[in-house]
């Protein structure tokens, strides 16, 4: 049986490292979607379901940390990696509070790289089976109530709420 392939998204405006790393991912069973700008990150990520994005600091257009924001807005579940040849501690403290699960200097070792990427799906999941938990939970604490509009009510706030 065929498993899965985690659907990573690369952002990056060097269009030469986006090809090779893209080639390279791909070898290893990801499903890249590549892109060279913030704005065509944020359209890819709302028309494809991505897990993990892949994202450089400096680009054209919307910055890297301004599309890691956005992205993490829209999508809760999707981890952020940063890459970036331009790193500073600061950059890193920064996109580490808007939601980056890690920040890597380039050049990075494919290997390096591989475990960073590793590491972000394992979060993503592990954050997803939480929710999903606590929901059952929920669930079950409210399967006493005496009131079928009680349980309709609190089943409508969880499938709205987070």
């Amino acid at each position: 049986m065929e498993k899965e392939k985690i659907n990573l998204l690369i952002v990056d405006d060097e269009e030469q490292f986006l090809a090779s790393i893209t080639k390279s991912l791909e070898l290893r069973d990801f499903n890249v979607i590549a892109v060279n700008r913030g704005e065509k990150a944020i359209e890819a990520a709302k028309n494809n379901p991505i897990d993990i994005a892949l994202v450089d600091l400096k680009m054209p257009g919307i910055s890297g940390e301004e599309t890691l924001k956005l992205l993490k807005q829209e999508h809760k579940w999707m981890e952020v990696v940063i890459l970036t040849g331009h790193g500073a501690v600061d950059s890193a403290v920064e996109c580490t509070k808007s939601g980056a699960y890690s920040y890597l200097q380039k050049p990075c070792e494919l290997n390096s790289l591989l475990s960073a990427l590793q590491d972000a799906y394992k979060m993503k999941v592990m954050n997803k089976k939480k929710i999903e938990e606590k929901k059952m939970n929920e669930l079950l604490n409210i399967s006493f109530s005496s009131s079928p509009r009680e349980i309709l009510r609190k089943l409508r706030e969880m499938d709205q709420g987070d």
